[in-house]
């Protein structure tokens, strides 16, 4: 009879246990859908069924006829489903993630999915995150799942959900409705996985693109050259490695350059030469580097094709464009010179990591290879989940962007023929 007892106990404290972890986490819809049942029963109590039920049903079509409400509503429920979800995904995750879950502060509906900010149990680490995020994908059945660190707390961690693919429609450029730009301010560079526009400041920092021929490098570049052509207080040097993509600009540059490299080297030297004055002028105001006040012009310097000037059959000329080069990247910056590089694959054997890594922001668009993407961004970031290679042909302008933290994944903004000769006419007008 004891035995019985207990076991009646038993299987009554399983039962109990089980409803108070369905009311926890059902504990969202249960406070929604509450008090409209509270009213209901007490109007069926004072005046019938026909008027609680009446009631009842106006209070719903009222909650969901009206716009405010029935946005308030379903944010609360699908926000209420998300945290379930992850809840339950947390659990199921192997080792100290699964025995100490991170709790979720808050959730936000992107574009594309949600993001969710998360205060990690002592004892992990954003590391062991990172590792799960293909099983928290699977998990919640989504495209994707990618978390970031907080800048200044290490706790604290941002989880991206991805559910629609944020790449399927191209974004046309924002410097088509502009009239005209300001390059010291940051740059639009494209939208990121959470539909949001990724914008960087590129004056203090030298930024190179890389990717295979058909992968939108082009566009990309010449999305960059626009904004800089679009800023009359900015000078534009030019060096076109094919002579063909930044030909469209040439009536807007101090100085266009084709594949002639003696042409190059020249040009290079009178940048380096403007660079010396540059800092001259900075020495003499008591300045260490360029202000928007110093009364000093950028000069933003574009080199498109890259490996033509250093790797060409002038042996000669193509070191001399090398050594010029690479003075300006190691030092204009300070100067108020901002280099944008283009090149299809920077190996060490056509552009030295003495140069390559003086870049503060890369780009590394589709890749053949595992190897040609961390050539772009660095070595290891592959096996870190960040490899242009795994990007789909077919998908012109997207890539991984590297300049602070870990490379961000966005798609460049679209920029047709005709776009581009708009451009070109409107920056040319501001030139004159």
């Amino acid at each position: 009879m004891n035995e019985s007892n207990t076991t009646q106990r038993s299987t009554a404290n399983e039962v109990l246990d089980a409803l108070f972890h369905q009311i926890k986490v059902w504990r969202v819809e249960l406070l929604l859908i509450t008090p409209p049942i509270v009213l209901a029963v007490w109007l069926y109590s004072r005046a019938g069924l026909a008027v609680a039920v009446a009631a009842l049903v106006a209070l719903v079509a009222l909650a969901l006829g009206v716009a405010n409400p029935r946005h308030v509503i379903f944010g609360v429920l699908h926000r209420s489903s998300v945290r379930r979800h992850l809840e339950t995904a947390f659990a199921s995750l192997p080792g100290i993630l699964g025995e100490r879950p991170p709790a979720i502060k808050s959730i936000t509906r992107t574009n594309f999915g949600d993001r969710a900010e998360l205060l990690l149990a002592k004892g992990t680490s954003i590391e062991d995150l990172a590792k799960m995020e293909s099983v928290l994908a699977s998990s919640l059945g989504v495209r994707q799942v990618r978390c970031r660190a907080n800048e200044s707390k290490r706790n604290v961690v941002t989880l991206s959900i991805t559910r629609d693919d944020p790449f399927a429609e191209e974004t046309p450029s924002p410097l088509l409705k502009v009239a005209r730009t300001c390059f010291w301010d940051a740059t639009d560079l494209g939208v990121n996985e959470e539909g949001e526009v990724t914008s960087v400041p590129l004056v203090g920092r030298h930024a190179m693109l890389g990717g295979e021929s058909g992968s939108g490098k082009s566009v990309t570049l010449n999305q960059l050259v626009a904004s800089a052509a679009l800023d009359p207080e900015t000078d534009l040097w030019l060096f076109d490695g094919k002579g063909v993509d930044l030909t469209i600009w040439r009536n807007c540059a101090t100085a266009y350059v084709g594949g002639d490299l003696a042409d190059a080297v020249a040009n290079l030297e009178r940048l380096v030469s403007l660079m010396e004055q540059h800092y001259e002028q900075l020495r003499e105001r008591g300045l260490v580097k360029i202000t928007r006040d110093a009364g000093l012009r950028l000069q933003v310097v574009v080199v498109d094709e890259l490996t033509v000037f250093l790797a060409g059959p002038d042996k000669v000329n193509s070191k001399r464009c090398y050594e010029l080069l690479r003075d300006l990247v190691a030092r204009g910056r300070a100067a108020g010179f901002v280099v944008l590089t283009a090149t299809q694959r920077p190996s060490t054997d056509t552009v030295p990591s003495s140069l390559r890594d003086l870049f503060g922001l890369r780009w590394a668009l589709r890749c053949a290879t595992r190897d040609s993407s961390d050539t772009i961004l660095g070595a290891g970031w592959a096996s870190e989940g960040y490899s242009a290679s795994l990007i789909n042909a077919s998908a012109r302008g997207v890539g991984f962007v590297l300049y602070d933290g870990v490379p961000e994944k966005l798609r460049s903004f679209s920029l047709s023929d005709e776009d581009l000769v708009l451009l070109a006419q409107r920056a040319e007008r501001l030139r004159r």
